[in-house]
């Protein structure tokens, strides 16, 4: 395996750490099924603390999972996939073609 398939392995694997947490893929499932949602609208739909709920909000922010637009006093989260899905694909792409399948 090459240098630039190793630099793709390790590129994602910050993205591979926030999805493989259950509370953060319950977020983006419901984020999902909504346009855009408030943290105490996501929170109302969790057994996690509100706290907790932000913290997993900046863990999925900081991946380019979710966005956030400023609403008056409301900030609202939505799923921002594109980046990220992007770079998933660039990994399939690179195990499909330096790997033997």
């Amino acid at each position: 395996m090459g240098q630039q398939a190793i630099d793709v392995f390790r590129s994602c694997i910050p993205l591979l750490q926030a999805l493989s947490d259950p509370a953060r893929q319950d977020i983006i499932l419901l984020l999902a099924e909504h346009d855009q949602l408030t943290v105490n609208e996501i929170t109302e739909h969790s057994t996690l603390s509100r706290p907790a709920i932000s913290h997993h909000l900046k863990i999925l922010r900081d991946n380019q999972l979710v966005t956030i637009e400023q609403k008056g006093t409301q900030r609202l989260y939505s799923l921002a996939l594109e980046p990220s899905v992007g770079l998933l694909k660039q990994l399939i792409h690179t195990v499909e073609s330096t790997c033997d399948l």
